[in-house]
Order: structure tokens, then C-alpha cells, then sequence
């Protein structure tokens, strides 16, 4: 017997508002239920675990000991951009001159993210 992930939990303190923004970067909806002010809200992602956000009173104090890695349809750099557009802060540049490498962002609340290259061009720099 084994155990199934059923979802990655995230402490924050406003559920609704950073379910809405991980909605707008995943394109995927929440929870049909979920409304401004709810405790408790899910991004439903199509596969995989749902992304779980649960209000906490302690505010965020130090760096995430796990993250999520994004991985963009468009170019790393077009997402990076446009998830600057939606709210995420810049954290740390981890790219390398050898397009390897990814970006580190926050979101909203502080909860640190990184956004790697895209399958195509990561098939552009495979031997």
C-alpha cells in the first residue's frame, strides 16, 4: 500500500486572494465554492494534487523549505514577465549565460517559486 498526494498545502494570509493569483498563473480554476473571504480555497490543476491555501494568523518569516518550479509553454523569460505583470516579485537570478539555469520569484505573500525554461528551449540547448 501506498499514500496518494492529495494536495500541496500553503500557509498565507488572505486564501481567496492568493488562490486568484495562483489561478491566473496556472490557468487553472478554483474551487466553484471559493469566495472572497473563505479560510480555505483550492486551485484545481488538471492533474496532480490540487494547490491548497489555508488562512493562517503567523505571517510568513522565512525562506520556503519546498517550492513549486513552473515550467512555461512560452519562453522563460515572456513568463517571467508576465507573472512580474500579475503580482510576483523578483527574488534571485539563477539563470546561466548558456540559457540554462531558472528565475526565482515570489508571489504576493512572500512564498518564494522559480520559473525554469520551457520544453522548447530546452530542447534547443540538448546535445
Amino acid at each position: 500500500m501506498v499514500s496518494v498526494v492529495q494536495n500541496v498545502a500553503i500557509d498565507c494570509a488572505d486564501a481567496y486572494e492568493l488562490a486568484r493569483f495562483w489561478s491566473e498563473v496556472t490557468g487553472c480554476p478554483l474551487h466553484p465554492e471559493d469566495r472572497p473571504g473563505d479560510k480555505e480555497t483550492q486551485v484545481q490543476l488538471p492533474q496532480g494534487p490540487l494547490l491548497y491555501f489555508n488562512q493562517v494568523p503567523e505571517p510568513k518569516t522565512i525562506k520556503n523549505r519546498l517550492h513549486l518550479c513552473l515550467r512555461p509553454e512560452t519562453s522563460r523569460e515572456e513568463e517571467v514577465e508576465r507573472l512580474l505583470g500579475l503580482g510576483a516579485t523578483f527574488v534571485a537570478d539563477r539563470r546561466n549565460p548558456d540559457g540554462t539555469g531558472w528565475a526565482v520569484l515570489a508571489d504576493p505573500e512572500g512564498n518564494e517559486f522559480c520559473v525554469l525554461r520551457s520544453a522548447s528551449e530546452r530542447a534547443a540547448t540538448t546535445p
